[in-house]
């Protein structure tokens, strides 16, 4: 039986993030940085959303389609600089997302769900775009949050979780003071939602 449009939209997201110049290196095998966070993101989804829709779905395995191709350092960098820089990310994603769905053989109405929940809009209202913004904040604060903090001031990966934290549900909350974190981290993230 040949893959269904779900499926082929996957691996052609895949295939676009196996071309990142970032690349890990574990137990003999490279993983390429964007292909490994699009496997955390849609397990976290699952984890966090058994029943996900499927725009849902791929909107999560597309969230950093091609990310290194516009690196944070073309823009200033001040909260100007980084504003624009995650702008014109979203749009690129938004963009990639949009080419890789039709291609399959998708509608327009479930392309534009995509690319709508892709750019992050109306999160505090939009429940598919909250749960998107959850599992992105829990896959950060999960897998890249201590290597985050060791590279910055205390003070400012603070106001980050703060800013973070604020961006969360309720049940997003709840999941993320379940994770395993180091004693450090846990204290900083105590001092940033206290």
């Amino acid at each position: 039986m040949e893959p269904n449009k779900f499926e082929c939209a996957i691996a052609l997201i895949d295939k676009k993030n196996s071309e990142d110049i970032n690349l890990y290196h574990r137990f003999g095998v490279k993983f390429s940085k964007e292909v490994l966070y699009s496997m955390r993101m849609s397990q976290r989804l699952l984890q966090f959303h058994p029943n996900a829709s499927e725009a849902l779905r791929v909107a999560a395995h597309a969230q950093h389609i091609c990310r290194w191709k516009i690196p944070r350092e073309d823009y200033s960098m001040d909260k100007i600089g980084y504003i624009k820089w995650r702008e014109v990310l979203k749009n690129m994603h938004a963009a990639l997302i949009s080419e890789i769905l039709k291609e399959v053989g998708y509608d327009h109405e479930f392309i534009d769900r995509v690319s709508f929940l892709i750019q992050k809009k109306m999160i505090k209202k939009d429940k598919e775009s909250q749960i998107l913004e959850d599992v992105i904040c829990l896959v950060f604060l999960d897998y890249y949050f201590e290597e985050f903090a060791a590279k910055h001031e205390e003070e400012k990966v603070v106001d980050i979780l703060r800013k973070t934290w604020q961006k969360m549900s309720e049940k997003g909350h709840e999941v993320a003071l379940k994770l395993n974190y180091t004693t450090k981290t846990l204290s900083l993230i105590k001092k940033a939602i206290k």
